[in-house]
């Protein structure tokens, strides 16, 4: 029904910065909240960031806010996440994941989101 792709992950120095993106395909993309999670090697997944399906309302993670910006181009059906003055403890597989009742709020919450994508490696370097 839908399908997630991620991309842009890799391997930067502390400090630097990074944009990794969300192309969706299926239903219609531009009425649903979307959501970034991540997930360390021996750690849970945990909430980075959120947007509501205008974009106009955001959520983060008290970890990353200030340093991390989520936004979507829905003409593109793609979201993004831009990571800057990024640490070590940054790394892990980022997940885009499609909120299950296109809400224009945004949710921390890990149950609410209904399909994920593959996932893409960032690995910051100290």
């Amino acid at each position: 029904q839908v399908q997630l792709v991620e991309s842009g992950g890799g391997l930067v120095q502390a400090g630097g910065s990074l944009r990794v993106s969300c192309a969706a395909s299926g239903r219609t993309f531009s009425m649903y909240a979307m959501g970034w999670f991540r997930q360390a090697p021996g750690k849970e997944r945990e909430f980075v960031a959120a947007i509501s399906w205008s974009g106009g309302n955001t959520y983060y993670a008290d970890s990353v806010k200030g340093r991390f910006t989520i936004s979507r181009d829905n003409a593109k059906n793609t979201v993004y996440l831009q990571m800057n003055s990024l640490k070590p403890e940054d790394t892990a597989v980022y997940y885009c994941a499609k909120h299950n009742d296109g809400s224009i709020w945004p949710s921390p919450r890990v149950y609410e989101y209904d399909y994920w994508g593959q996932g893409t490696q960032v690995t910051v370097a100290s």
